[in-house]
């Protein structure tokens, strides 16, 4: 899936977040992908992205905890992904992967091909059921539904998104509040509609994640604390707030 897909067609890339030093992930997912040049490695980054804004006592106050190293390195690593592509003129879409999955392939390419006006932000896979709505079945293929989410889905391990998605990202991720897929199920927050294709087209592998396993020892510890229950409540309220606006706006 090269940026120039067919004469007319948006311009989409693949691109596959993984961790430079992650050798073996690499070589897996290499095995199970095409042999061509219809995606590429997109280096995870490491640190926090410079034009990233980062207090960790405002978002223990918001998130009853500071991020992990790995939890930063993986907001920056989309972060990135977003900002290159509002600034690219040869690209109009990106679809992003972490090394973790397994894609079919065959219905990523049409998806790529695929006419998906008013569609900005679209996932692949996500860790949770939540709240949805079924807007189209038979969406690309007969077997798939192009369905719209409500609520927290979260997971990053795959999704297509548009130039006015990551726009729209780039503004409501700039100050971190919490993690990235907590951020990106805001529909309420940063105004871009959260679509889904279900069946999924990729699955998760069952490998350990390089964000690490801390991160909710460190949730359980936040949980206990008074202040915390005070703020999950008070965001609670304004989720709601928030998501009864948003529908009643769509």
């Amino acid at each position: 899936m090269s940026p120039a897909l067919r004469p007319g067609s948006v311009r989409v890339r693949v691109l596959v977040i993984s961790m430079k030093t992650a050798t073996e992930r690499r070589r897996t997912f290499v095995h199970a992908a095409p042999e061509d040049d219809r995606w590429a490695f997109f280096d995870a980054h490491t640190s926090l992205h410079p034009d990233l804004i980062y207090d960790a006592d405002d978002i223990r106050r918001t998130h009853g905890r500071a991020l992990t190293a790995g939890e930063l390195g993986c907001y920056s690593s989309h972060f990135a992904i977003w900002t290159d592509l509002a600034a690219q003129d040869d690209v109009d879409a990106v679809i992003v992967l972490e090394d973790d999955v397994i894609a079919d392939w065959i219905f990523l390419e049409k998806l790529a091909q695929s006419d998906l006006s008013g569609i900005d932000y679209l996932r692949l896979y996500q860790k949770r059921p939540t709240r949805f709505r079924v807007l189209r079945q038979g969406f690309i293929e007969r077997t798939k539904s192009l369905v719209r989410q409500y609520g927290f889905a979260f997971g990053t391990q795959g999704y297509y998104i548009s130039k006015t998605g990551a726009a729209a990202m780039i503004e409501a991720t700039r100050h971190v509040t919490a993690p990235i897929d907590d951020i990106m199920d805001r529909s309420w927050q940063h105004g871009i509609a959260t679509h889904c294709i279900f069946p999924f087209p990729l699955i998760e592998r069952s490998v350990p994640s390089d964000i690490g396993a801390e991160r909710f020892a460190n949730d359980r510890r936040a949980a206990g604390s008074l202040r915390y229950r005070l703020n999950r409540q008070a965001n609670k309220l304004r989720y709601y707030v928030g998501l009864a606006k948003f529908v009643a706006g769509k």
